[in-house]
């Protein structure tokens, strides 16, 4: 039976995403506390992660109560889905590189 942490998880996932079938959730505990890896769908990513971040970071304050509320300490890593794009590093140009670009 999963526990409380991973139960409380899937929940809160399943209900944000558009995809519930694609959310895999594994549970791990070790000496440092409980991990929890995510994975969602390529096309909910951006639900999972937020703007800036910020409901990621609530989903892990929200993972963090209910541990302690169960005496542990409860991590949560999300993965990458598989053939997501990468990202790219923006490119730095020289000034000249982009007057030429203008072509002026």
């Amino acid at each position: 039976m999963q526990e409380k942490d991973a139960q409380f998880l899937d929940f809160v996932i399943k209900s944000l995403v558009d995809s519930p079938n694609e959310v895999k959730i594994d549970r791990t505990v070790d000496e440092m506390g409980v991990l929890l890896t995510l994975e969602v769908g390529a096309v909910d990513m951006g639900k999972v992660i937020g703007r800036s971040g910020n409901t990621a970071k609530a989903i892990r304050t929200l993972l963090r109560v209910v541990g302690m509320k169960n005496n542990a300490r409860v991590n949560l890593k999300i993965n990458e889905p598989a053939g997501a794009p990468a990202r790219e590093e923006k490119a730095v140009k020289t000034v000249d590189e982009a007057m030429a670009d203008l072509k002026i």
